[in-house]
């Protein structure tokens, strides 16, 4: 099989989506590689790394042109061009707030399978779970910085000092995401409260932090109270393929603190907190009622010396098998792979996907 590897052109995105190692294991396996130019350099990969081991290196049109298309972020529109009948696009999709990316694989007959769907025995994502854990750790990264006064915040130091109580953090979710900006937050001496409905994953958690987190149930009453002495409100809730539901309105943003920050980890997905909206890496916050927002839609690409590995080590498997068996078969042997495929014969083929689209 051809497999093409397209330099991503979302603004500020640094990843690529498959290392030289992966490249190399594709080559061994007989299938033919082309990786655009420039592709791995964002992510310390320069070309003649993968042609040493054996990729070819061309341009966008020549790895397009592949049987089986990898990428990191969803399809732009100056790439729209570029999608074929013939074609299997596997990369980050996020459908469910991207309505034009989704009629444009559907008008133009692609297959698109979505890392972030694929499942595992489980039902977990092991797709998305890299790039959620690289998500957290920076979105208290990201909120600790900004809350520092020249970058517009209240000018609160999340740890405090001696005599001095350490910042408020407020993470609504206990997922991949939620779990790691909470030991980051932690890490960093902040007084952080996790909220979430699922009680045994609070408990979860609550183990692995040795009681340094405060664990409350999510509700509607309990977002109100808790985001009022918030300094960093971190918003981490995901429903596979569906928009993330919004829990944070516009009047609860107003309650909180001028220079208070917000991080809505769930962006991608449409968002979790109603006064968000997609921002990059050049400009990556705004204010809504002097409340500082960082809602940069693709976090992970600010680190693509760690995150691209960590998610080509997620997704080689996979493509290997796509590679070598091709989608039937791959689908028939993996059932897991099924809900990833989001896009097929024209028609959204992900349920949760499609019902979002409806809504």
């Amino acid at each position: 099989m051809r497999v093409g590897v397209p330099a991503e052109v979302k603004s500020d995105e640094y990843r690529v989506a498959l290392t030289p190692a992966g490249a190399l294991e594709l080559v061994r396996r007989g299938h033919e590689v082309w990786v655009q130019a420039g592709a791995g350099t964002g992510a310390s990969y320069p070309d003649d790394a993968y042609a040493r081991v054996g990729a070819n290196v061309g341009d966008a049109a020549a790895c397009w042109g592949c049987d089986l298309v990898l990428k990191v972020k969803e399809p732009q529109p100056s790439e729209f061009g570029f999608l074929r009948d013939d074609q299997i696009l596997f990369t980050y999709l996020h459908l469910a707030a991207n309505a034009g990316v989704a009629a444009a694989l559907c008008r133009a007959g692609t297959t698109a399978l979505a890392y972030e769907t694929v499942e595992d025995a489980a039902g977990r994502l092991p797709l998305l779970a890299p790039m959620s854990e690289v998500a957290g750790r920076l979105a208290v990264q990201a909120g600790a910085r900004y809350l520092e006064r020249p970058a517009g915040g209240r000018g609160v130091l999340l740890g405090g000092v001696a005599g001095v109580p350490p910042g408020n953090v407020v993470i609504i979710g206990a997922g991949i995401v939620g779990r790691n900006a909470a030991v980051v937050a932690t890490g960093m001496q902040a007084h952080v409260t996790v909220l979430d409905t699922n009680v045994e994953r609070m408990r979860d958690l609550e183990l692995m932090l040795g009681g340094r987190v405060t664990f409350q149930y999510s509700t509607r009453l309990a977002i109100e109270e808790l985001i009022v002495t918030a300094d960093l409100l971190v918003g981490a809730v995901l429903l596979p393929g569906a928009r993330a539901p919004r829990l944070v309105t516009r009047e609860m943003i107003g309650t909180m603190r001028r220079g208070s920050v917000v991080v809505d980890v769930a962006v991608d997905q449409g968002g979790c907190i109603e006064t968000a909206r997609p921002t990059t890496h050049s400009d990556p916050v705004y204010e809504v009622d002097g409340v500082v927002h960082y809602c940069v839609a693709n976090m992970p690409g600010a680190v693509p010396v760690t995150s691209t590995p960590a998610l080509a080590n997620a997704t080689l498997p996979y493509v290997l098998r796509l590679a070598d068996e091709g989608l039937t078969a791959a689908l028939r042997a993996d059932t897991g792979l099924r809900p990833g495929v989001n896009v097929r014969d024209g028609k959204i083929a992900n349920a949760a996907v499609a019902a979002a689209l409806a809504s």
